[in-house]
């Protein structure tokens, strides 16, 4: 018999070292509650995953022998655990909370949690990593609910926009950190003044409605809150290069030192990104850095991030006329860009936007008992830069400067250049407190005080003909100052099945600016606001996977630099108030992840777009008095086999004004005529969106993923395309699509996206990449604008498109040590 057995084992032996194995679990905290996004790793190889939504982790196809597991999670204590793997092992973790408050105070305080009654997207480092080609950040959150995504170049590298439920960038609040981002003027977010900041980023949160109290401007739409890099114990360096399609290049080299004396670290990042764009002339050439140093202490944590980006772009902010666009004939008709057009019919080679933007914050955590957490961080932004244009034949008038008499000529008009420049400072504090009396019971107090100075100048600095003038003559300046305080409390307590959730914030604004516009007109303006923002909800969970919530929330915004600039003195903008009403169910488990979301957004006062654009490509606005918004969104994950996954969202929604008056200029007798509406559709609204994921991993390491996204018919002003009543479409435009209609088709985009990662003993992880977008080439428009008016009895549509690129790709290398 012990022959036999020797033998039957001698036999078995080449099996068993072939055979194939799992580990899988679930990832909790001493409570017994999951904590999706733990990071799970095996070294040795090292292989790395992500608990999901219900806390569940999983690797598979392993071989037999010893492995050595780490479970991590922020503010929680990291476990390792070795194992010998013979079978298939269940191994379940819970972790204790951590001594440190690492990062974990200053997020919390602005974001919603897992059963806050507050309609929301989380999105991993994983997740962007995916995705993260070079393109612009809004372009990675394309597959969220309810958003839209454009690009003026159309690649998605350069100047790019995001709507969330139809809103604008100026009404979605941008927090980094929970330092706002938002330009404190125009109130937009310039992703491209921060190039390759996804590949900083350890987590976002998309809040889509008012969502939770937050610093910065207000949410109308929506509010994106980044977490940049945070504690990583061992030391790694990443070499990252993608290139592709229209001269398409990133390069990102990557780097941290891990926890040194249980006590330090530093990461840094380096990145270039250059595209020369769809559109003709759209290039865009990218370069930022990224620095962060972390002190751990027992009970408190400082960390210091500086980073910078650099842009200096062609301008392409007008968009493709609609006569150039409906001309088939013509083979630049989807790309042709008319700015820097010179008198000689060649263009300007220096037509350019040309920023700098530098980044300083200091973030403090304290633990200052079991119970109480503060965080505090201080703040400062730098941004310089102008955008230069050639103005052929320009009048000297708009400049301040009289005609200039040579011998018998008189000049009057000259080409000339000019640069207007941007030459700002923001600065200030946030704070929060975290107060945990009961383990039922959370409150929290956060605010912050915020202070940014801006000088806004036009230099001339080339005229083709004397003006009289000399090298870098100053024409106007106009001087801005802002002063931004908010203290906000919000409480959530656990009564058995029920949370209850109440969120208030007071806001006070204080914005001035005096001096001379680009106009020459007297710039001087004063507003001070006040704001209170109350918020309340209410979430039944009916165990541990699922919830039910309803909400209520009033968010009140100011209007931006242009809205007051561009009004007249008896006609200055009011501020806007939102009353939100959100209803939902969440559910998670193994199979499926998902839920169904109702808002109905009020709106006094709205500054919606009226399809123009101003000097500069940002949308003009004005007030309506009552508006709406309200639908239903739609966002689920199953797991349809161990290798086949398919996520989903869907919006259907109805956005409309009230008793609406849009005015169009008679140059025929220079009257306006009025066109009435009772109900019309705001501008920029599609009825629906939605998107598709469908994943699929043939082998270990490896991913296909066929992507798709729709974006209903959007109208480009608030007319549903209507002409004013006796007047109608010019004859010589009739045959010209994009010259009669003021709105974008509804378009269906796919993309694939392939990715495959394995590892050698030298490199932990080599990750090659490819992602074809657009891949049926289809012929499609994201945004527009239109001027219509009437000449000659019969209304002239002057729009513009702005198209976006058809089949391209960008592969990527990375290597990470």
């Amino acid at each position: 018999m012990k022959f036999l057995f020797v033998a039957l084992t001698a036999l078995l032996l080449p099996f068993l070292a072939s055979a194939q194995f799992s580990i899988t679990g679930k990832v909790t905290n001493e409570l017994g509650d999951a904590l999706p996004g733990a990071s799970v790793t095996i070294t040795k190889p090292f292989i790395s995953a992500v608990a999901d939504a219900a806390g569940m982790y999983s690797f598979t196809d392993l071989k037999a022998g010893n492995y050595s597991l780490k479970v991590s999670f922020i503010g929680y204590q990291a476990i390792s655990k070795s194992i010998n793997l013979t079978k298939n092992e269940v191994i379940d973790i819970s972790l204790a909370k951590g001594t440190l408050t690492a990062e974990e105070v200053t997020i919390n305080a602005t974001r919603a949690s897992k059963n806050s009654p507050t309609a929301y997207t989380n999105l991993s480092k994983k997740d962007l990593d995916k995705n993260n080609f070079g393109q612009d950040l809004p372009y990675l959150l394309n597959q969220t609910p309810s958003v839209v995504v454009s690009s003026d170049a159309g690649t998605g590298i350069g100047y790019t926009g995001i709507r969330i439920r139809g809103s604008d960038a100026t009404r979605v609040n941008v927090t980094i950190n929970g330092i706002p981002y938002n330009d404190s003027e125009s109130q937009g977010s310039y992703f491209v003044d921060i190039p390759d900041i996804a590949s900083s980023i350890d987590n976002i949160q998309i809040q889509r409605g008012v969502g939770t109290s937050t610093n910065g401007a207000g949410a109308f739409g929506g509010s994106i809150n980044v977490q940049t890099t945070t504690r990583r114990d061992t030391a790694y360096a990443q070499i990252n290069t993608s290139a592709g399609s229209y001269s398409s290049i990133k390069n990102t080299v990557s780097a941290g030192t891990g926890l040194l004396g249980g006590h330090f670290s530093l990461d840094g990042r380096l990145s270039r990104i250059h595209s020369d764009g769809f559109i003709d002339r759209a290039a865009s050439n990218l370069k930022s850095f990224f620095v962060s140093g972390a002190w751990y202490g027992k009970n408190s944590t400082i960390r210091a991030n500086v980073f910078t980006g650099y842009e200096r772009t062609y301008q392409a902010w007008n968009g493709v006329a609609d006569y150039v666009i409906g001309d088939n004939t013509r083979p630049d008709n989807r790309t042709y860009n008319e700015l820097g057009l010179m008198s000689d019919g060649s263009f300007y080679k220096d037509q350019v936007d040309n920023y700098t933007q530098n980044h300083y914050q200091l973030l403090y955590d304290q633990k200052l008992s079991d119970k109480l957490s503060f965080s505090g961080a201080l703040h400062y932004t730098k941004g310089k830069g102008y955008y230069e244009e050639f103005r052929p034949q320009d009048a000297v008038s708009n400049y301040g400067l009289s005609p200039v008499i040579i011998g018998a000529d008189t000049i009057g008009t000259t080409d000339l250049v000019r640069r207007l420049w941007l030459d700002n400072d923001f600065y200030g504090v946030t704070y929060g407190l975290k107060y945990q009396p009961k383990s039922n019971l959370n409150l929290n107090l956060g605010g912050a005080y915020n202070q940014y100075s801006g000088a806004h100048y036009g230099n001339i600095i080339y005229t083709k003909e004397s003006a009289g003038i000399g090298p870098d003559y100053e024409y106007y300046r106009d001087n801005a100052k802002k002063k931004d305080f908010n203290i906000f409390g919000r409480a959530e307590w656990h009564v058995n099945q029920f949370l209850l959730y109440a969120d208030m914030q007071y806001r006070h604004i204080s914005y001035s600016f005096f001096g001379i516009d680009k106009n020459l007109n007297n710039a001087q303006q004063t507003a001070e606001l006040n704001f209170f923002n109350p918020k309340a909800g209410i979430t039944y969970q009916f165990n541990e996977h699922s919830n039910v919530y309803a909400s209520f929330a009033v968010g009140n915004h100011e209007p931006n630099r242009d809205d007051y600039v561009d009004s007249p003195p008896q006609n200055r903008p009011k501020s806007e108030n939102l009353k939100d009403f959100e209803a939902g169910y969440r559910t998670a488990n193994d199979v499926f992840t998902g839920g169904i979301n109702a808002f109905y957004m009020l709106y006094k006062n709205q500054l919606i777009l009226t399809g123009a654009l101003n000097d500069v490509g940002s949308p003009v606005r004005t007030n309506v008095k009552d508006s709406y918004r309200g639908g239903l969104e739609l966002d689920g994950r199953v797991k349809i086999t161990r290798q086949l996954n398919w996520a989903v969202t869907a919006t259907l929604s109805t956005n409309k004004i009230k008793n609406y008056q849009q005015f169009f200029s008679n140059y025929d007798d220079g009257t306006l005529v009025g066109e009435s509406f009772k109900k019309t559709d705001i501008a920029f609204s599609p009825s629906f969106t939605g998107s598709s994921v469908i994943s699929y991993s043939p082998l270990k390491g490896g991913e296909i993923a066929f992507i798709s996204k729709y974006i209903g018919k959007q109208y480009i002003d608030n007319t549903m395309n209507r002409n004013p009543e006796g007047f109608d479409i010019a004859p010589d435009n009739a045959d010209n699509p994009y010259a009669v209609n003021r709105y974008l088709k509804s378009y269906f985009v796919s993309d694939v996206r392939l990715r495959y990662n394995f590892s050698v003993k030298s490199v932990k992880n080599i990750g090659l990449g490819l992602q074809v977008n657009n891949i049926f080439s289809k012929k499609y428009e994201a945004n527009g604008a239109t001027y219509p008016d009437i000449e000659s009895g019969h209304v002239m549509n002057y729009n513009y498109f702005f198209p976006q690129a058809p089949r391209n790709f960008m592969a990527s290398l990375s290597l990470n040590f």
